[in-house]
């Protein structure tokens, strides 16, 4: 459709659709509906009528996209499902296509309106010709969407039903919870659909294995780690994660939720209320209950009665079919006959249909045969249940089958199993062989591929290094009998020293390694770093082993920004060297003590000042940490504190202490050799002259920084400083250049620094980008387009990596450019709502801005009294703080709102205001406030009749610029120059 013919609204029935707005509305109400659906039912409506053809829309809708039908038939209910009783709005045309068979009305923008042609009565030709019908088939070399699904590495033996049943389920319900007993395939069926669904979900199918999890508040934080989402504000909540996704089209498969199926219920339901082309598929053992939730209860393989019929094929069954396939994995000659096949349905039988249970019973073919395996799993169900099959819970059955599979390893099987029983998540060979201690190395291969092979242990292959993990009953079991032997804390501990080692490297690694090869490496490590943790502060762990874990892991936390979780596990690892918690090990002597406190003093200062409302906590942290370094003579940790210090006094106001700190670290600095000690040197010096209002001396550090790391390799410096120094140093430039008049150069590294921001994938870094250096340069110089498409990006970057004070500045920015658009009314409402909600935030430095901007816009609207009280509060804050970046603009704003109709204030007062924003730009080499401060008072003498004056505070200042000519300041300078004829 011709956008320029284009209906302001489009109605029928009680639905009307505003298309420049992508609204469905039922009754005047909106309709939660995703792009592509609404996609369709636009392609529908156009067609006046018609029929138009699955190929046809496909090619439509997904234009730049191979789908199959299947995504065309989920849009196609989701849309019925909003039509509700008017489904039939949509009808199917069987063999053509599809009809759209409302009578339109459609409302031009100036009001007019016109009836579309009435709905054909018979079905009309398809819409696309067979030669278009073949150039949309799927094209072999087209990519698919992104997965951490695992290849599959047998056939699903026996679901072919309940694949079909759960495939209609999740094309018509958005969240599908699979329930059923332990070892029934709900995990199998659920990777199986996932595969099926991936051709057809955009932003891809992602497994979140929950069963690791021994603590509910960390589903968000699994979530949040597979799918690589940065939090740097440590908000790792269902609602925070949900945010971050709200614009995917994807489908999450949440693996055994039973366990913390409250939290899983809670993260999938914000999902689906934030994203509404997002699914969840569920398994558990119990419903999640959550709202919108459809359930379906696997059922058991099939099995033959026990009279089954003479020629009824046995292979028809699952369960039977299943037993033979692994059977002969393991046994390639085994082909039952007649009599074995009995035994087979037998086994099958008593084993209830179970999946897991069947795998493992044929696992035993080899060495038992048929008769063996049945009798050995007779014994075991008589041994646990006394003789009462039929009692026995199907919980209890897989333990008696688990039983039976133990039994029948070697010695040496069955020793690895129960200590591999200790891992939390996958794990690697290497592991594996520290963790089995005694048991040499080549016989560890071994067994671990014979314990693959018999289906104890799943292998995944599909990476460099080979990954390993026990399934979630399989690993109880493991833990039970390692319990039972005696082994569970030896076994522990060696397990807490492996990761305690793996992680020794990581912080220096993470200095020259990319991230994401550093998250390759470290990543997939967290689930058993907890269970290390949680180990080592157990009354019968080893604090020692947790400390010195703890302080390795902090590097993992930083990059997954675990804010919270950080400083948990900090917290409690400081308070075991108090002698608070934990079992033996102790502190060791008390230089190392000092170091461990030391370090973890840092980690705690780091996660408190990032997160939410702690900022004030951090300064003590920070304190402790500086005292122990001078105490052990610690340059790397005492400038790290020194840093902390100094950006703890930015953020509470105290620039003249900012400063001290500043100059303290650069003290130090000096007499290192690391480029990156001198940039940051001149980075946070640069940043505590620049807000005092020094710009030339801002100037001179934050280009020595600069220059410091030029010859670097481009390799982010995250972990000690926690932003992208190369970034932060390019956006402080930009800002500096541009308030001493070089506007054009400014321009130029914003765009620059952005596209560095986006390159290095960190959250943190690139809110900083934007927020300091892009929108507000933009903005300043008059470029609104570029200021609101920043300020876009920034709104929608933090709300998919929820960083609270960030998102509030985005949210006041984005007011900020709808006032000087026009609308002063509802950019006014956008900027003091945004403001009201910052509470004591807005004594950030980066606020000043919006506050500024809220006092000039209160004078537009004509609340000059209100706009007089914005200002005049801000200077007081700026001159009571040293903060003198933006005091000549607020002396500029508050003599332009002296000067407005309606002021109660002499003339003298605004005049005296002009001059003193003057004084103050000039002395601090600011060019940019003093053009702004002059073109003021010019304009304020023109009105006085005051012409030569005006052009003697004007001229001198405009011809101090050599570019940036294009800038609104620059040009309104211009323009009233030549109006006075000068």
């Amino acid at each position: 459709m011709d956008p320029a013919q284009a209906p302001a609204a489009i109605e029928f029935g009680r639905f009307s659709i505003l298309p420049h707005r992508r609204e469905l509305l039922v009754e005047g109400r909106p309709i939660e509906l995703g792009g592509r659906a609404f996609d369709v039912l636009m392609v529908l409506i156009e067609a006046s009528g018609a029929v138009v053809s699955k190929v046809a829309l496909m090619n439509q809708v997904w234009p730049d996209r191979t789908v199959d039908e299947n995504s065309l038939q989920a849009q196609i209910s989701l849309l019925r499902r909003a039509f509700r009783a008017d489904r039939d709005l949509i009808r199917t045309v069987a063999g053509h296509g599809y009809q759209f068979t409302g009578q339109i009305r459609a409302t031009r923008a100036e009001g007019t309106t016109r009836a579309e042609p009435a709905t054909r009565a018979e079905p009309a030709a398809p819409a696309v010709t067979a030669a278009a019908a073949v150039a949309a088939e799927p094209s072999p070399t087209r990519s698919r969407p992104p997965t951490n699904l695992p290849a599959p590495v047998s056939e699903l033996i026996g679901r072919a039903a309940d694949l079909d049943r759960i495939l209609a389920l999740c094309t018509a319900h958005r969240l599908v919870t699979l329930t059923g007993s332990g070892g029934i395939g709900k995990t199998r069926l659920s990777l199986e659909v996932g595969r099926r669904l991936l051709p057809d979900t955009i932003d891809g199918v992602w497994v979140i294995e929950l069963a690791p999890l021994s603590d509910p508040e960390l589903v968000p934080a699994a979530v949040a780690t597979v799918l690589g989402l940065k939090l740097p504000a440590g908000v790792v909540s269902p609602a925070a994660v949900a945010n971050a996704l709200r614009s995917k089209q994807l489908l999450l498969v949440l693996d055994n939720c039973e366990h913390v199926v409250d939290a899983a219920t809670q993260m999938a339901e914000s999902l689906l209320r934030a994203s509404p082309a997002a699914r969840v598929i569920a398994t558990s053992r119990e419903p999640l209950r959550a709202e919108g939730e459809w359930v379906y209860m696997v059922p058991p393989l099939e099995v033959p009665a026990e009279a089954r019929p003479d020629g009824d094929d046995p292979l028809r069954y699952g369960a039977l079919r299943l037993f033979v396939e692994r059977a002969r994995a393991g046994a390639p000659a085994f082909s039952p006959d007649a009599r074995s096949m009995a035994a087979v349905d037998g086994i099958c039988r008593r084993l209830d249909g179970i999946p897991l249970a069947i795998e493992l019973a044929a696992a035993g073919i080899d060495a038992l045969g048929v008769d063996g395996v049945a009798a050995r799993l007779d014994d075991c169900f008589r041994l646990l249940t006394g003789g009462r099959r039929t009692a026995l819970p199907r919980h209890q059955t897989l333990r008696a089958t688990l039983d039976w599979s133990y039994g029948l390893l070697a010695e040496a099987e069955a020793t690895i199993l129960r200590r591999l029983g200790i891992f939390a998540g996958n794990f690697s060979l290497s592991a594996a062989i520290a963790v089995a201690d005694e048991v040499a190395a080549p016989r560890v291969v071994d067994v671990l591929a014979d314990l693959v092979a018999k289906s104890l242990i799943v292998a995944d292959l599909r990476g460099t290094v080979a990954q390993y993990r026990l399934l979630d009953t399989t690993r109880l079991y493991a833990l039970e009998k390692l319990r039972e032997r005696g082994e569970f804390q030896q076994a522990a501990r060696r397990h807490a020293e492996y990761y305690r080692d793996v992680f020794a490297p990581a912080e220096a690694d993470s200095e020259t390694r990319p991230q994401s090869e550093w998250l390759a490496v470290y990543g997939s490590h967290i689930d058993n770093v907890r269970a290390g943790l949680d180990w080592a502060f157990s009354a019968d762990g080893d604090t020692q082993i947790g400390v010195t874990l703890t302080i390795a892991v902090v590097p993992l936390w930083v990059q997954l920004s675990l804010l919270g979780e950080c400083r948990e596990r900090v917290q409690r690892a400081l308070a075991s060297l108090d002698g608070g918690g934990g079992g033996g090990g102790g502190g060791g002597d008390n230089a190392a003590t000092a170091r461990a406190r030391m370090q973890l003093s840092a980690a705690l200062g780091w996660s408190l000042m990032y997160g939410l409302g702690r900022a004030q906590e951090a300064a003590p942290a920070w304190a402790t940490t500086l005292a122990l370094a001078d105490a052990l003579d610690d340059g790397d940790y005492r400038l790290r504190a020194l840093w902390g210090l100094c950006i703890d006094q930015f953020n509470n106001g105290q620039f003249r202490k900012a400063l001290e700190f500043a100059r303290r670290f650069a003290g130090l600095a000096a007499t290192s050799s690391d480029a990156v000690d001198l940039a940051m040197a001149d980075r946070i010096l640069a940043t505590a002259l620049h807000y005092l209002g020094d710009q030339t001396a801002a100037r001179d550090h934050i280009d020595r920084a600069v220059a410091h790391l030029a010859p670097l390799a481009p390799q982010p410096q995250m972990v000690r400083f926690r932003l992208d120094l190369r970034a932060s140093a390019h956006y402080f430039r930009a800002r500096v250049l541009y308030l001493q008049g070089f506007c054009d150069q400014a321009l130029r590294m914003v765009d620059d620094n952005v596209a560095e921001g986006l390159a290095i994938g960190h959250a943190l870094t690139l809110c900083s980008v934007l927020g300091q250096g892009a929108c507000p340069i933009s903005f300043l110089t008059g470029d609104l387009d570029a200021a609101a498409r920043y300020g876009a990006m920034l709104l929608d970057h933090t709300e998919r990596h929820p960083v609270p004070l960030w998102h509030l500045w985005a949210r006041c920015f984005n007011g900020m450019v709808t006032i000087k658009r026009g609308d002063i009314a509802g950019g006014l409402n956008v900027l003091q709502g945004a403001l009201q909600h910052a509470d004591d935030t807005k004594f950030l430095p980066r606020f000043l801005l919006p506050l500024g901007e809220l006092a000039a816009c209160l004078g537009e609207a004509g609340a000059i009294t209100a706009g007089l009280a914005t200002a005049d509060a801000a200077l007081a804050r700026c001159r009571s703080r040293d903060e003198g970046w933006y005091l000549a603009e607020l002396l500029r704003i508050r003599g332009d709102l002296l000067v407005r109709p309606g002021s109660d204030q002499s003339v003298a007062a605004a005049e005296d205001s002009f001059r003193e924003a003057l004084e103050v730009a000039r002395a601090q080499g600011a060019l940019v406030w003093e053009l702004r401060a002059a073109l003021s008072l010019a304009r304020f003498r023109m009105t006085q009749g005051r012409r030569d004056e005006a052009i003697g505070v004007l001229r001198p200042v405009y011809d101090r610029f050599t570019e940036g000519f294009g800038t609104v300041d620059l040009r309104a300078a211009r323009t009233l120059l030549e109006a006075t004829g000068s």
